[in-house]
């Protein structure tokens, strides 16, 4: 018997049950941490999206050379983010 089955005879459920919850728990806890990441950078800038930092560039609030490294984390930050909900309405 493998330990997934174990827990689901122990907790009377179905494995399918366990690994759906898990999935979710552990996309959840993804989304925090890429949430936390992306509000960090938002808050450094004054900002709540990659866009509204490219806007700030342009009008030069910001040197591009300054935050390109920071513009391309967010930018993938938010990508993450989406892929990860997409993840979760499907569960």
């Amino acid at each position: 018997m493998t330990i997934l089955n174990k827990v689901a005879h122990a907790f009377q459920t179905s494995p399918q049950s366990i690994l759906r919850e898990s999935l979710r728990t552990y996309l959840k806890q993804k989304l925090i941490h890429v949430e936390s990441e992306m509000f960090i950078l938002a808050k450094k800038y004054g900002v709540q999206n990659v866009f509204e930092l490219d806007a700030k560039v342009q009008q030069g609030l910001f040197h591009e050379q300054e935050t390109s490294e920071d513009y391309f984390r967010m930018d993938y930050l938010e990508s993450e983010q989406d892929k990860i909900k997409q993840l979760l309405d499907t569960l």
